[in-house]
């Protein structure tokens, strides 16, 4: 019985194709609009992890607030930041950030490249390829050896294993110690640490000495306490220069939740738009179903008359309706998916090179949940309107 009131449905709706593709035409935006932002939402936080590169979420960076007056005023020097470690809990490593550009030479290569500031305690995760990263011994006796990343290897070295070679940054000798893998990079190269890494004492004696820095980078003991520690630092500075020296700082993990957090908003704007495409849609397919309800009317008295019940006509009627809503659902549905996953693939992916996972199980529910409101809020009354007409009225309906 429900097979041929579905085979039935589907021949009426089929008999008035304009009609019916006209009628479903807002759910079927409104669903594609809420699917295809939901995707890339998803696509644009993995787009972001993927544009910040190797930074751990265990380091952050200070710097001077831009909006104060002078900045030069806040600079700080390196005693400074070596006294902050010592006086801000969990504060693991303390060191310049940024990094300064000098010729490095091997055999005919004489590349400028920039050089950072790194410990044992690094904060990058860049796995290495060959040799081993910067150690305790290393940043204590203010070494000269050098971690190089993939791509200054392969500027300086025919060969891939360049470890043990030596190697002159400016006027000093260094000797590298490892060499790191490349990072998942897009289209925007963003990288953090530039392309030599040397023991941040060594970095200090060498490049720093009494210079006045403004950038400093600190890596935790305890990640999940970053945020009081970033407190810490940054009320020790401002004590420390001047009430007037204002500072911010950056991290990993509260730059994605506030990303997170604006596509959060994004997809809730989209959604609300989504919604009221929704409501004028299911108007759209009552006032259908109150019509085609209207001009079968004579139908429905011939059926009562022949032993149809009210059961069975609210049922022909209602099935209509979630056929309705079903199929703008679904093609909206595959409209959203094909929308947001194209944009994924051809933009997002490519400028981040981070592949993120479209949430496949969650868009289907997006638009099953569309087709039951829209079914139930919307179908139910031209449903129970033909239920309920009287057969005698109807066979007397011209």
């Amino acid at each position: 019985m429900i097979g041929q009131f579905f085979a039935e449905a589907f021949g009426v709706l089929n008999g008035n194709r304009a009609r019916s593709l006209l009628t479903i035409l807002g759910l079927i935006i409104g669903v594609a609009a809420v699917i295809a932002i939901q995707i890339l939402g998803h696509a644009m936080s993995g787009a972001v992890g993927g544009l910040l590169g190797s930074l751990n979420d265990r380091s952050f960076i200070l710097f001077p607030n831009a909006r104060q007056a002078d900045i030069g005023k806040a600079a700080f020097r390196i005693d400074d930041i070596e006294r902050a470690r010592n006086v801000v809990p969990n504060v693991a490593v303390a060191m310049p950030a940024g990094g300064t550009q000098r010729i490095i030479s091997f055999a005919h290569a004489h590349p400028r490249m920039t050089i950072s500031a790194d410990s044992d305690v690094s904060f990058v995760d860049v796995p290495l390829v060959y040799g081993r990263n910067i150690d305790a011994q290393d940043v204590a006796s203010a070494s000269p050896v050098a971690v190089l990343s993939d791509s200054a290897n392969r500027r300086l070295f025919s060969s891939i294993d360049s470890v043990g070679e030596n190697i002159r940054i400016g006027e000093h000798r260094f000797v590298v110690v490892g060499v790191r893998s490349k990072p998942i990079q897009g289209i925007i190269p963003i990288t953090f640490g530039g392309d030599v890494f040397i023991p941040y004492t060594t970095y200090e004696r060498f490049y720093v000495r009494s210079s006045p820095l403004l950038f400093a980078r600190f890596v935790v003991t305890d990640p999940s306490r970053i945020g009081e520690t970033e407190v810490g630092i940054v009320n020790y500075f401002k004590a420390l220069k001047s009430s007037r020296s204002d500072y911010a700082t950056f991290d990993r993990k509260s730059f994605t939740s506030t990303m997170d957090g604006v596509f959060g908003a994004m997809t809730l704007v989209v959604a609300l738009i989504g919604a009221v495409s929704l409501v004028v849609a299911g108007i759209g397919i009552m006032n259908i179903m109150l019509v085609s309800v209207t001009e079968r009317t004579r139908e429905i008295g011939v059926r009562k008359a022949i032993g149809a019940t009210r059961a069975q006509v609210l049922a022909q009627f209602f099935i209509e309706a979630l056929l309705l809503s079903s199929i703008g659902c679904g093609i909206g549905l595959v409209i959203g998916l094909a929308i947001g996953a194209i944009i994924n693939r051809f933009v997002l992916i490519a400028l981040s090179g981070v592949i993120a996972p479209i949430p496949w199980v969650q868009s289907v529910l997006i638009a099953v949940i569309f087709a039951t409101i829209v079914t139930l809020v919307f179908g139910t009354y031209p449903a129970y309107r033909a239920a309920r007409l009287d057969p005698i009225e109807a066979l007397r309906y011209e």
